[in-house]
């Protein structure tokens, strides 16, 4: 899957607003998952996942920059995320669903904080590269 050029001028672009924000959004992408899908709470039992606890919102922030990685790699993400890929398949061993889950999440923070932004268009374009995103954190596990 590939995007156009058109769905990566949306990301790229909205990409610069949302890395002003990455800590709240990460946060609040990590809390929504943990809500939604407590399962996911499993990979993490030696967190405090206390809404807004430090160690939610140093995690929440490494999501968002791996997400920024990808970002500022648009054409090639999977060369950006090779080692994170490794590390959820080998060592951490983490349910490929998760990636699905919480992109999601992070679909409807975006939305939630930038609805003049996160038009119909917007949507379609970060949800494919949310997907691809996905896809290259599960190829390892094939």
């Amino acid at each position: 899957m590939s995007l156009t050029r058109a769905e990566r001028t949306i990301v790229v672009s909205m990409w610069s607003k949302i890395s002003t924000q990455a800590d709240v959004i990460g946060t609040e992408t990590l809390e929504r998952l943990f809500s939604c899908y407590p399962q996911a709470k499993t990979y993490f039992p030696h967190f405090d996942l206390h809404s807004g606890s430090a160690q939610l919102r140093a995690h929440g922030s490494k999501v968002v920059a791996a997400v920024g990685d990808a970002v500022k790699s648009i054409d090639n993400v999977a060369s950006a995320l090779s080692k994170l890929s490794e590390l959820h398949a080998y060592v951490l061993r983490v349910d490929p669903v998760n990636f699905k889950f919480l992109s999601h999440c992070l679909l409807v923070t975006l939305a939630s904080h930038f609805p003049a932004d996160f038009t119909a268009d917007a949507h379609a374009a970060w949800d494919k590269f949310l997907s691809l995103v996905s896809g290259v954190l599960t190829e390892k596990y094939r």
